[in-house]
């Protein structure tokens, strides 16, 4: 996973503002994640799974033309990060007092 994230990191494929976008949306994620983990919020994880898949098929999109190496690996990467995000053991590991982010939140 770190050599995918450093790989997201730096790719030229994807624009400073859409990371940014992208970095925002990835935290709002996170937090709901966090929340449902928790018990508090009315969200599922079936909702929770919807709003993964989106992102992660707009960051496939955004990379599939100029960096499609990426955008395979990512997707190919999918269902071990959903298998993170969705187990609370597994979640509360990804960091202690900050989350540890996702590849495309960093800059």
């Amino acid at each position: 996973m770190t050599a995918l994230e450093k790989r997201l990191r730096d790719t030229s494929a994807i624009g400073v503002f859409t990371k940014l976008s992208l970095k925002n949306q990835v935290d709002d994620l996170l937090g709901r994640f966090r929340t449902f983990h928790e018990g508090h919020g009315g969200t599922t994880l079936a909702k929770l799974r919807e709003s993964y898949d989106l992102l992660v098929l707009k960051v496939v999109s955004l990379l599939q033309d100029k960096d499609a190496p990426l955008a395979r690996d990512v997707f190919s990467s999918k269902e071990a990060l959903w298998n993170l995000l969705a187990d609370p053991v597994k979640f509360k590991t990804l960091g202690s007092a900050s989350t540890r982010r996702l590849a495309w939140r960093r800059e």
